[in-house]
């Protein structure tokens, strides 16, 4: 096995350097449709961890069940069961997107920003010399 040379480390940790220098470059703010989506897909997140924490919370009861159980048949005096909230089952999945609080004004100037014609961009002027 070879160790690298000094030089050698140097060259490797400047090319990872310039290699990740694109990847801190700052991204454009996410459109309203992604941030739609976003919004969505963590409602879904919530909601898939509230119906594993119902299905956690029924085994957990069936598994008590069947140790109470077992300690009847045996004769064994088992201790009294903690009190714990009952299970809530969570239900389907339903989303519903919230409402911008100026519905009103944007579904009115979206028709007419549709409605105008899109105007050639102007070219940019040139930076004056020093």
């Amino acid at each position: 096995m070879t160790m690298m040379k000094p030089a050698g480390l140097a060259t490797l940790a400047l090319l990872l350097a310039a290699a990740m220098s694109p990847a801190t470059a700052k991204l454009p703010p996410p459109s309203d449709e992604a941030k739609a989506k976003a919004a969505e897909a963590a409602a879904k997140t919530a909601h898939n961890g509230k119906v594993d924490n119902y299905a956690l919370c029924k085994s957990m009861d069936r598994v008590a069940q069947v140790y109470f159980e077992q300690a009847k048949k045996a004769g064994k005096t088992a201790p009294p069961a903690t009190a714990t909230a009952p299970c809530a089952d969570p239900g389907p999945f339903v989303y519903t997107p919230p409402v911008p609080a100026s519905g009103a004004a944007v579904t009115a100037a979206a028709p007419a920003a549709a409605a105008a014609p899109a105007a050639p961009a102007a070219p940019a002027a040139a930076a004056p010399k020093k």
